[in-house]
């Protein structure tokens, strides 16, 4: 399978009723956007001097971020390791991650008490600070991923302008345009895939470093030094699952045939990353001997048992299991509970674990928080139905025969 292969998806409609719900959902979470820009942030949070941030930096960013990380594996996987038997899962997975990376960014631009100030980190450098390398790295690596989507958008236009009435003397224009800039992106785009890979495997570890800052704010059960290293470990162990997870929800809503030929094989690789993981995670928890806080009965307790068990070793376990490589619903069960892990880990991080100095009372996100961030992640699924509807992304191989 190859990405010449893939072409607009026209076998259902755009409307249904599940979209509508989700459309309902992404109206909400708008209101509430209009609600926190108009009358300021306290107005829809529970945020506070105590709590600086909540599920926005936890949920939108923090999680995003590692969920958008499917992009940077994809492009190791396809290009760099020249696998190209994984091609057709190349070009959803660079899509999840521009629409995950720009929402991502939106987050952090509605989260920011004085928003109009997000562009400072471009012309104000703090080299010193984790976050501004954060910041740096996601705006490049997110006009990286744009930059990489291009192709797809000139393969979908490139001969096929026919701009109508008085428009249409800018037709010969434009696709000259998209044809030189698809050659130009042809000899050039290595560049862009090396970069975007480098450019992910920055910032992940560093969000992780943002939380080593915290010290004693932080519980013992996640500080560590060895932060940075966990977060980048754990966004390679999401990316195939999350490649996986979107595939064949991809497939069961636009009616294809689930692209087993491919997605067995690359699960093949989750369970080494798990391993990994698990092991870097306990071995760190008993040379703390963090391990004394597993037997206290406590939100923070409870909640790092869910995240292990359920997101690490029940899939760790299920991913060896040849059956479940196999088998499309148990490929997603496994699939989803690593990206339940991965979600949980960065709300523990940065929410659950987090307890700053003097507060006497605990942070819960106000229903103005949920439903910006339930309705950010509606509207990337919109978008994403969109776009699948417009450019060749999906391949026709994945296509089923309709009854």
């Amino acid at each position: 399978m190859s990405h010449a292969a893939a072409e607009p998806v026209k076998t259902v409609k755009f409307f249904t009723p599940g979209v509508f719900i989700v459309l309902l959902v992404a109206l909400n979470g708008l209101v509430f956007i209009a609600g926190r820009f108009i009358f300021g942030i306290g107005a829809v949070t529970n945020l506070d001097n105590q709590y600086p941030w909540g599920i926005w930096i936890g949920i939108d960013v923090a999680a995003g971020v590692a969920l958008a990380a499917g992009g940077f594996i994809s492009a190791a996987i396809g290009h760099i390791m020249h696998r190209e038997r994984y091609h057709a899962i190349v070009r959803p997975a660079l899509l999840t991650a521009m629409l995950g990376y720009t929402f991502v960014a939106f987050g952090v631009f509605i989260d920011i008490g004085r928003w109009y100030y997000i562009w400072h980190p471009l012309v104000m450098w703090n080299p010193n600070s984790a976050l501004f390398e954060v910041g740096i790295c996601v705006m490049i690596y997110l006009t990286v991923l744009y930059i990489e989507f291009l192709p797809i958008v000139t393969e979908r236009f490139m001969g096929r302008v026919n701009l109508p009435g008085i428009l249409k003397v800018f037709n010969n224009l434009l696709n000259r345009l998209l044809t030189f800039l698809d050659n130009a992106l042809g000899k050039t785009m290595f560049v862009f895939i090396i970069a975007g890979v480098v450019l992910s495997s920055l910032h992940q570890s560093s969000l992780g470093t943002l939380m080593v800052i915290a010290g004693d704010k932080m519980h013992p059960l996640w500080q560590t030094p060895i932060l940075p290293l966990l977060f980048l470990i754990s966004a390679a162990g999401v990316g195939i699952p999350m490649i996986i997870f979107e595939s064949l929800i991809a497939s069961k809503s636009f009616k294809l045939e689930p692209e087993m030929k491919v997605l067995t094989p690359l699960a093949s690789y989750v369970a080494p990353i798990l391993g990994v993981y698990l092991s870097f995670k306990l071995g760190d928890m008993f040379i703390r001997e963090s391990f004394v806080y597993l037997g206290e009965f406590t939100a923070q307790s409870i909640a790092f048992y869910i995240e292990i068990v359920i997101g690490v070793i029940v899939p760790l376990f299920l991913f060896l299991n040849k059956k479940v490589l196999k088998t499309p619903l148990l490929l997603f069960m496994a699939s989803a509970m690593v990206v339940f892990g991965v979600l949980i880990n960065r709300i523990n991080n940065f929410v659950i674990a987090y307890h700053p100095p003097y507060a006497d009372y605990p942070y819960f996100p106000s229903y103005g928080e949920i439903s910006v961030t339930l309705g950010c992640a509606a509207l990337l699924v919109l978008l994403y139905r969109a776009c699948v509807m417009i450019f060749p992304v999906i391949t026709p191989e994945a296509k089923a025969n309709h009854s």
